[in-house]
């Protein structure tokens, strides 16, 4: 099993940048020292800014940057990386979402994966062949970092690790992939394999927008995922694309817990309300009896 790690940041003075480290020194996590051309992907997913919960916060990933330089080198190369999508343009939601002021600051590059040189690279996952064009910087680095969100979403129920890489996808129409979502989520991850994943979990959205102060981190993109669908209510066997990767061998769901009980945060989850066919029926139902009741009553 792999080990998953959970940090509550949430005392005075306890940063960003400490909780990062704190995440990381549970699961052991030792950065590669020869490492010079790092990649690091957020959650972009559209306009929304990351009070949110919906995208990363630029201020995450820069604690992440000063990290990286003083545990690997002041002179590594870092990207941030995103690609466009029907709806949204890199180019729009880098200085919308503050990651240009943040790329000037701390000397790194912005790069739009769907303007990236590429190169095609075939894959199978359940049966399903696919071709994709797969971005060189991706390609190209020697340690590649993930920071998703955790988000509820209609076609997988749920959105972390697995999903966000997702958007390295350099297709900008990615609702043609929607009809095999879940095999398709698999299969970019098998040609697109991230080292580490650091979960944003400051400000997270379930059924609405809630601070959670909460940092995971794990070398393992399905127990990563097993744990986040854990705090959102969710059986991680019932979901398909995370199921499927660990069929696929991309990790285990299975994980071992380290740092601060895990269930604390499921308490603090704002789950989205049961929705079953005909509950809204129901309640109609239900109120109008009420009603019909107090006014026999009266």
């Amino acid at each position: 099993m792999s080990l998953v790690s959970f940090v509550r940041v949430q005392k005075k003075g306890h940063s960003m940048k400490q909780g990062i480290l704190e995440a990381l020194e549970l699961i052991n996590y030792v950065f590669p020292r020869e490492a010079r051309s790092i990649l690091i992907k957020p959650n972009l997913c559209y306009y929304w800014d990351y009070s949110t919960g919906q995208t990363t916060d630029p201020e995450f990933v820069a604690a992440l940057i000063t990290i990286i330089r003083e545990r690997i080198s002041a002179n590594v190369d870092i990207s941030v990386a995103e690609s466009d999508a029907s709806a949204m343009k890199c180019r729009h939601a880098f200085r919308i979402l503050g990651y240009e002021k943040m790329a000037e600051k701390y000397d790194v590059k912005l790069v739009n994966l769907s303007e990236d040189k590429t190169e095609k690279v075939e894959v199978s996952t359940n049966g399903q062949h696919f071709e994709f064009m797969v971005p060189k910087t991706i390609l190209g680095a020697d340690l590649r970092i993930n920071v998703p969100k955790i988000k509820y979403m209609v076609r997988t129920e749920i959105s972390c690790a697995l999903k966000n890489i997702f958007g390295c996808n350099s297709n900008p129409n990615k609702s043609r992939y929607h009809s095999r979502l879940d095999e398709t989520i698999v299969a970019l991850n098998k040609i697109m394999k991230f080292d580490l994943t650091i979960l944003d979990g400051i400000i997270v959205v379930g059924s609405k927008p809630r601070r959670l102060d909460l940092v995971m981190a794990s070398e393992d993109p399905v127990a990563f995922d097993s744990a986040a669908a854990r705090i959102a209510g969710l059986n991680p066997n019932s979901v398909k694309h995370i199921a499927l990767a660990s069929k696929e061998g991309l990790g285990s769901i299975s994980f071992v817990p380290k740092g601060v009980d895990f269930k604390l945060f499921v308490q603090s989850w704002p789950k989205r309300e049961l929705r079953l066919p005909g509950l809204h029926l129901a309640k109609s139902l239900i109120t109008k009896a009420r009603g019909s009741l107090i006014k026999d009553t009266v």
